[in-house]
C-alpha cells in the first residue's frame, strides 16, 4: 500500500510540474503576440509634437459608454487641444482618438502647458483603443478609475 501511495504522489507532482511549465510556455507566447500587435513609437524631431509618445488617461465604462479623461503637456500655452475619434467596424471594435493641435498664434512664450481633454464614445467594453496626435500613433496608458469614481467628479491627478 505505501509503495502504491508513492507512485501517486510521485505521479501527481510531475504533472503539476508538467502543468506550470505549459502554463508557462503559452503565457510567454501570448506576450510575445502582444508585443508584435503594439507598433513601435518613433519620437519625431522635426514636428514640435514630435516628444509626446505617451498619453496618460482614466479610462471609465459606464453603461457602454467609454470616456477618457487626461492632459497632454503642449510646448506652449498657445497649443490647443482638439480630437475627433472614428470607430471601426471589427470584432472587437476597433477606436481611433485623433488628437489635434491647433494654434494660430504668431509669437507665444515656450512654456510647457498642460492641456487637459475629455473624450467620450459609445463602444463595447472590449474596444481596442489607439492614439494618435498629429497623425502620428503614440502609446496609450489608460489608467482605471477609482471605487465610485465618475468622469463628472474625476480630479486630475495622474503620475508615473
Amino acid at each position: 500500500m505505501g509503495k502504491n501511495n508513492i507512485i501517486i504522489a510521485t505521479t501527481i507532482l510531475v504533472l503539476i510540474v508538467v502543468g506550470m511549465f505549459t502554463f508557462t510556455y503559452i503565457k510567454k507566447q501570448e506576450m510575445q503576440e502582444d508585443k508584435s500587435e503594439t507598433s513601435p513609437v518613433v519620437i519625431d524631431e522635426t514636428s514640435p509634437y514630435g516628444d509626446i509618445i505617451r498619453i496618460d488617461a482614466k479610462h471609465f465604462f459606464i453603461n457602454g459608454k467609454h470616456t477618457l479623461a487626461g492632459e497632454i503637456a503642449m510646448p506652449t500655452p498657445c497649443d490647443l487641444l482638439n480630437w475627433d475619434t472614428r470607430i471601426l467596424e471589427s470584432s472587437p471594435e476597433q477606436v481611433m482618438i485623433d488628437f489635434k493641435v491647433v494654434n494660430h498664434a504668431q509669437t507665444c512664450a515656450q512654456v510647457v502647458t498642460p492641456q487637459r481633454f475629455l473624450v467620450s464614445f459609445e463602444a463595447s467594453e472590449q474596444a481596442k483603443i489607439r492614439a494618435f496626435i498629429m497623425s502620428r500613433e503614440v502609446e496609450l496608458n489608460l489608467i482605471p478609475p477609482m471605487e465610485g469614481e465618475t468622469p463628472e467628479d474625476f480630479e486630475l491627478f495622474i503620475k508615473g
